[in-house]
């Protein structure tokens, strides 16, 4: 698999070698020694989600607050999508901006997102399925909605009808707002926590 940083510093695109035959198709999606050398940590699993969308749905921007964090390796493995990471992190030279990768069930491409990046997604297709790996069990309250519509962000989703969103995800606030408020995690705070993973894991919320 090829591993390459997106425009985003900290998210990373894996495009699998794919291996056809008569039976079908084979390839490795993930490889813990392979993205732990890359992100420079070791990447644990601490829990595996799955979502299926309609066409037309949008899903996020969703990050974790820090602590506890929540690093997220997400593959579409049904159908398509546009996926979009969204860097949350105040201070960081990338702050506010996005970046695209397309997916879908032949390709087999994933996205890894570092803790304190938000993501983001459109289903381009009915049943798109969606697979999450994360480095950290769900906290509760430790969720961050940025409203996917925020024309601050400014993600050109390709709708091709009204979009189908969440009561949470349609009502969530702006970037700007969210910072005003003291909701997201700082650049150095991140940078603090990549450097804690490095040396050891870092202490964690755990859910009540």
């Amino acid at each position: 698999m090829t591993i390459t940083e997106t425009a985003i510093a900290d998210a990373y695109r894996i495009v699998p070698k794919q291996y056809p035959d008569r039976r079908g198709r084979f390839h490795e999606a993930f490889r813990a020694d392979a993205l732990s050398e890359v992100i420079g940590y070791p990447f644990v699993v601490g829990q595996a989600n799955y979502s299926t969308s309609c066409k037309n749905t949008v899903r996020g921007i969703h990050g974790t607050a820090l602590p506890p964090g929540q690093a997220k390796l997400v593959t579409c493995v049904r159908g398509a999508v546009m996926d979009v990471v969204v860097d949350l992190r105040v201070g960081s030279p990338t702050y506010g901006m996005y970046d695209v990768t397309h997916q879908d069930e032949d390709s087999g491409i994933a996205v890894y997102l570092a803790d304190g990046l938000g993501h983001a997604f459109i289903a381009l297709t009915d049943n798109a399925c969606m697979n999450y790996l994360c480095s950290e069990e769900y906290v509760p309250g430790t969720m961050l909605e940025i409203n996917p519509m925020d024309p601050d962000v400014g993600i050109p989703w390709p709708l091709t009808g009204p979009a189908i969103m969440s009561d949470k995800d349609g009502g969530a606030v702006s970037l700007k707002q969210a910072e005003a408020d003291g909701l997201l995690p700082t650049y150095d705070e991140c940078v603090a926590h990549y450097a804690a993973l490095k040396a050891g894991r870092p202490p964690r919320l755990t859910a009540k």
